[in-house]
């Protein structure tokens, strides 16, 4: 598979870092620290993101290829 390099912007970074914390002591009652809740962040990114990433690319992909097929019948009805 394909890395893929996924960058954050500072602010979105530290608000994810914050929310997976809030999370763990939530769901959890643990206690994360900023760099337990950054490596983890990591790794979500790093290693599921980019499944998630392609699987966000195929759904617009066959969204527009229905929406595609939609206009060449709409054309087709109108000749």
């Amino acid at each position: 598979m394909l890395k893929m390099e996924i960058e954050l912007k500072k602010e979105v970074r530290a608000l994810l870092v914050e929310n997976l914390k809030r999370y763990f002591w939530q769901e959890r009652n643990e206690e994360l620290s900023n760099l337990g809740a950054e490596l983890l962040l990591d790794f979500i990114i790093n290693d599921l993101g980019p499944h998630i990433y392609n699987k966000g690319v195929e759904d617009c992909h066959a969204y527009m290829y229905e929406r595609v097929e939609d206009l060449l019948g709409l054309e087709k009805r109108l000749r």
